[in-house]
């Protein structure tokens, strides 16, 4: 039974007659007729009974009328559904990103996004680094916006970077001046300040320990394990300061002093990755488009 004999067979039961129905589904009457003839010989049964002027449905034709019509019905709503898929009026984009990114990066983006195809649904999952790869390589996310370098070792992944961003310091207006008022600030300044630290796995806290591990002392931590926002908020109250993103330091606020690094200062690269294996549905390949041409225009330093 083929889907095209079964079009033919509805358009001679809705006019009765094989010449209109040939040309209501612009086919030669001859290849209508013969189409309807192999029908019934799959069937074992005659559709139609044949009189000059006179066609109608055998007992046969009634019973397979309705559920022909469903069936051709259901093979329309397939269409339109993947049609809606293709031209983006519908579906999903699963996105990870690092909770900084979800507050620096990712807002503008998304709204952009959004505002272009309002019926993509955004799928948002906050994480480190270490575990958007995992979910990544699960399959659990189309995309996700990560720090370089991947953890190792990593699933096949394909990433492009997006930014290289500054890390900066910032304090309550309230506090001292880290650095003792200077400027600028180093990494050895922190030295004896009260730092407010991110939780263990978030990309921040290492690089930060790092760093001043690299200078020779152990940070001092007077709070540590919040988000991104919960940092913020102990920074303002005054419990310490903390290294940040640059994006995130220049959305939080005139609440809180931002200090750069001096030079050669931190910084961090953020690529967009997806799985090797799998090609990221439409959707995400439009979101990673916008992604990878807003990333050069946040304040980021130049890819090499």
């Amino acid at each position: 039974m083929q889907f095209q004999q079964l079009q033919y067979f509805v358009a001679v039961a809705e006019t009765r007659h094989f010449t209109r129905a040939a040309e209501l589904v612009h086919v030669a009457q001859p290849s209508l007729s013969q189409q309807i003839r192999a029908l019934e010989r799959e069937l074992g049964a005659d559709l139609f009974q044949r009189a000059r002027g006179n066609i109608t449905l055998t007992d046969a034709g009634e019973a397979l009328l309705p559920l022909a019509r469903r069936i051709l019905a259901d093979a329309d709503t397939a269409r339109h559904e993947v049609q809606e898929l293709a031209q983006l009026r519908r579906g999903r984009v699963r996105l990870g990103a690092t909770p900084s990114l979800c507050t620096g990066l990712l807002p503008d983006v998304l709204r952009a996004f959004h505002d272009r195809y309002p019926g993509i649904q955004l799928l948002i999952e906050e994480g480190g680094s270490h575990d958007l790869v995992r979910e990544l390589a699960r399959g659990a996310l189309d995309l996700a916006l990560v720090v370089l370098p991947l953890p190792a070792p990593a699933p096949a992944l394909t990433s492009v970077e997006l930014l290289r961003e500054e890390l900066v310091v910032v304090s309550s207006p309230s506090a001292p001046r880290p650095g003792r008022g200077r400027r600028s600030v180093r990494i050895s300044d922190l030295e004896g300040e009260r730092l407010v630290m991110f939780r263990h796995g978030y990309d921040l806290r290492e690089l930060t320990v790092a760093a001043c591990r690299a200078e020779g002392f152990e940070p001092d931590f007077a709070v540590e394990g919040g988000e991104m926002d919960a940092v913020l908020g102990f920074v303002r109250a005054g419990l310490g300061v903390a290294v940040v993103p640059s994006m995130v330091a220049t959305r939080a606020g005139a609440d809180l002093r931002v200090t750069p690094l001096a030079r050669p200062g931190l910084r961090r690269t953020i690529a967009l990755a997806h799985r090797s294996d799998v090609a990221p549905p439409r959707a995400a390949r439009e979101l990673q488009g916008m992604l990878v041409e807003r990333g050069g225009g946040t304040g980021g330093l130049p890819l090499d």
